[in-house]
């Protein structure tokens, strides 16, 4: 029921005729195909139904700016019209956020707790409707997506050893498409948020995106980015990988907030 009221919000019921067409599609096999996300009308971010969430499947449909989600029906093939992205070069540091960072109230680590991560993600977030795309079965697709190395994991720890802030993403070449997050204390959010921005940059990424853009991501150097603009930019960064495997912190948050974006990571 909330995932049907979610899919006929103003914003969304422009997606419903699409929608019945790839899921007609669905029910006949007609469509069988990866969908290409630089064929989509101007107007549309649904590109198809997500037939195979196996590890190949997912990793070719981020090449091709390709992503899993949606409350309502089967998981489908999302691209957005605009893309939130930064390059790590004009991420920004607020004054007031690099002044909490260097009290050192919280740890952040990365890959420790992924499965935990995820539950807090698909979890209930205060104010909201419970209401999540993120199913057992979209776990266990990150799950292995995990252990091949290509999924990253962050996690933000307050001074209890409680886990307060998460988020986790899919490395595609240069690109890191940052899948979700969560935060119980709001310090935490652009506190962990920053390390792993400092971390990217240092690691050989060069851009970060976020698919929609929200206020907190826009104050944070996040802007839109046309489809066309997005899927040229991956094109060209996406056969190069920089960080297989697991990943560890290499600098903490009293570290990070003399960072000075556009500048080499070493530097601060």
């Amino acid at each position: 029921m909330l995932g049907t009221a979610w899919a006929l919000r103003p914003k969304r019921i422009g997606a419903l005729v699409p929608l019945a067409r790839a899921y007609l599609g669905h029910l006949t096999g007609s469509n069988h195909d990866m969908p290409d996300a630089g064929a989509l009308d101007e107007t549309c971010e649904l590109a198809g139904i997500a037939r195979d969430l196996s590890s190949s499947t997912l990793m070719k449909a981020y090449a091709r700016g390709l992503f899993p989600h949606g409350h309502f029906g089967p998981v489908k093939w999302f691209s957005p019209v605009d893309r939130a992205v930064v390059s790590l070069d004009e991420f920004h540091i607020s004054s007031r956020l690099r002044s909490m960072m260097r009290q050192g109230r919280y740890r952040v680590t990365f890959d420790r707790d992924v499965e935990d991560v995820i539950k807090g993600c698909a979890g209930r977030r205060q104010g909201r409707w419970h209401l999540t795309w993120i199913t057992p079965r979209i776990m266990r697709a990150y799950a292995r997506l995990f252990d091949e190395g290509h999924v990253h994991s962050f996690e933000v720890w307050n001074s209890d050893g409680e886990l307060v802030r998460g988020g986790y993403g899919v490395a595609i070449g240069r690109v890191f498409a940052i899948e979700s997050q969560f935060f119980r204390e709001s310090n935490a959010s652009k506190i962990g948020f920053s390390v792993l921005a400092w971390h990217l940059a240092k690691w050989g990424f060069e851009l970060a995106d976020n698919k929609w853009l929200t206020p907190t991501t826009a104050q944070m150097g996040f802007r839109e980015m046309p489809r066309a603009e997005y899927l040229r930019r991956l094109s060209a960064m996406a056969d190069e990988s920089v960080r297989p495997g697991r990943c560890e912190a290499e600098a903490d948050s009293k570290a990070v907030a003399d960072w000075r974006p556009g500048m080499d990571a070493h530097a601060s």
